[in-house]
């Protein structure tokens, strides 16, 4: 079945954010009187958002009266840095332009909220260029539910049969089952040490950005 519109994670997928996190994470740490983590680290963790990164900095729960300041202040120093050095993945802008030569649309479907997805995407002259935009908090569900996929659908104007999306978590693989569209795992995004992406059955894997054409290209 063709594929009309190809939708995208953010973090880990369609932009390299971890330069920028892991900088955030490593100046509150430095405010706390703590050392500063190894990059590579951090880099694991980025696509599960500031609650993780706050867990691997300061081994806390969030439970402990301290973790949600600290989780505030992290997006707090992110969102004043938040594209720093924060581009798309190596060969991701070239796979934009192909896919709008084609006459596919893209958009982005991602668990972080809009006051840190937006300025991002406007900061990389990404925003417009996208078919849709939905965010955590866009609506009351987030991935893994299927609902932030078939509004992104909807946005786009096309139906989930007709779409891809492409990510770097579980959560995303089964949103996108959820939602019945195709799938795609992003394996030069951010991945745990225990995390299987082979297991997690999507469609199947693209080891860098270009790949996604031959799919494209068996698909028609």
């Amino acid at each position: 079945m063709p594929i009309r519109t190809v939708l995208f994670d953010l973090d880990g997928t369609l932009l390299d954010t971890a330069p920028d996190l892991a900088e955030a994470l490593n100046a509150v740490l430095l405010e706390q009187g703590q050392e500063p983590l190894p990059y590579e680290q951090i880099r694991g963790v980025v696509s599960h958002g500031g609650m993780a990164l706050i867990r691997l900095g300061f081994g806390i729960t969030p439970t402990d009266p301290d973790f949600e300041p600290l989780r505030l202040r992290l997006l707090d120093i992110y969102h004043s840095n938040i594209a720093n050095k924060t581009r798309p993945f190596p060969g991701m802008a070239e796979l934009l332009d192909a896919l709008e030569e084609r006459g596919l649309n893209w958009g982005v479907v991602t668990n972080k909220p809009a006051w840190l997805t937006d300025p991002l995407m406007q900061q990389l002259s990404l925003y417009e260029r996208a078919a849709c935009v939905v965010s955590g908090d866009t609506l009351a569900e987030r991935k893994p539910h299927p609902a932030p996929m078939l509004h992104a659908c909807e946005q786009a104007g096309c139906e989930p049969a007709h779409c891809i999306y492409i990510g770097d978590a579980q959560r995303d693989i089964e949103a996108g089952r959820n939602a019945r569209m195709h799938t795609l795992v992003a394996l030069f995004g951010y991945f745990m040490a225990n995390d299987r992406p082979l297991e997690w059955q999507a469609d199947g894997s693209i080891n860098r950005p270009q790949d996604l054409l031959d799919w494209l290209d068996a698909m028609q």
